[in-house]
């Protein structure tokens, strides 16, 4: 993956708002042509050149906003990092039910296998007592 999931979607979210704003950028973001996943690579490969590692919020978003609104513009060979976000995704309630029931599952797997482990016997480990010193 190019980059980190929560980066990617924080950033298609900006892009989301910007075009509800903004008609003029809503017809360039709706280009079949540019896709998220070139936005990311576009950027990811924009913070490498730079040889920087921290950028502000502005900064990253300008430079997403930048890749949809040039029609001929170089996006550069996929890059594998990961990326720190400070932002917080809402997740979907389809997303929210989903890692529910894993946390339930997984609850699940965890108690039988307690109990499982409960209802073995221990092996029993024989000691050998060796005689000291003090016994003779």
């Amino acid at each position: 993956m190019k980059g980190t999931d929560h980066f990617k979607r924080t950033i298609q979210m900006y892009l989301e708002q910007r075009a509800a704003e903004d008609a003029l950028f809503a017809k360039n973001y709706r280009n079949p042509a540019k896709i998220i996943d070139d936005c990311v690579t576009y950027i990811l490969n924009y913070v490498k050149k730079s040889g920087c590692n921290g950028f502000t919020d502005g900064e990253i978003y300008g430079q997403a906003v930048h890749y949809y609104d040039e029609n001929e513009i170089e996006v550069g060979e996929p890059i594998q990092c990961k990326v720190a976000v400070n932002h917080v995704v809402e997740l979907t309630a389809e997303e929210k039910a989903e890692a529910r029931q894993n946390a339930i599952r997984q609850y699940q797997d965890e108690e039988l296998r307690k109990l499982q482990n409960r209802n073995k016997p221990t092996a029993k480990k024989e000691t050998k007592v060796e005689p000291s010193l003090f016994d003779f």
